[in-house]
């Protein structure tokens, strides 16, 4: 089954996320309209890892909706590579800095995590092995 990255964006809006600037030493974010993108870098990098911006309209919306004072930052890791070649378990931030959410004190920071098994062509791995 393949992911449609506004699957991904509806979830989003109810556990967007933490710092705006990246820590010192870490690697440049790529910006991106599709999360997928750095699902495959990661998968692709001997380090397990990629980091990005979303820059699409619905992150525009999102931003926007909660008055954030920060871009949605994305990092993706690999939490374990598969005996399929090209397919990990990865678990992937959405981070942003000063969400307001009713309820919660003004301006703060958000995280959404989540795990998922990806391969670089979409699919799920056909095994966990």
């Amino acid at each position: 089954m393949s992911m449609k990255p506004l699957c991904l964006l509806a979830v989003l809006p109810f556990t967007v996320s933490l710092p705006a600037h990246a820590q010192a030493g870490e690697t440049a974010r790529v910006p991106v309209v599709d999360v997928r993108v750095l699902m495959v870098a990661a998968i692709d990098s001997p380090s397990g890892s990629a980091l990005g911006v979303l820059t699409n309209k619905d992150a525009e919306n999102i931003t926007r909706h909660f008055k954030a004072s920060g871009p949605i930052l994305i990092d993706v890791t690999t939490v374990k590579r598969y005996a399929q070649a090209g397919c990990s378990r990865l678990k992937v931030s959405f981070r942003q800095e000063g969400v307001q959410v009713p309820g919660q004190a003004p301006g703060q920071p958000h995280t959404v995590d989540f795990g998922i098994n990806y391969c670089r062509d979409g699919q799920p791995p056909r095994s966990l092995s």
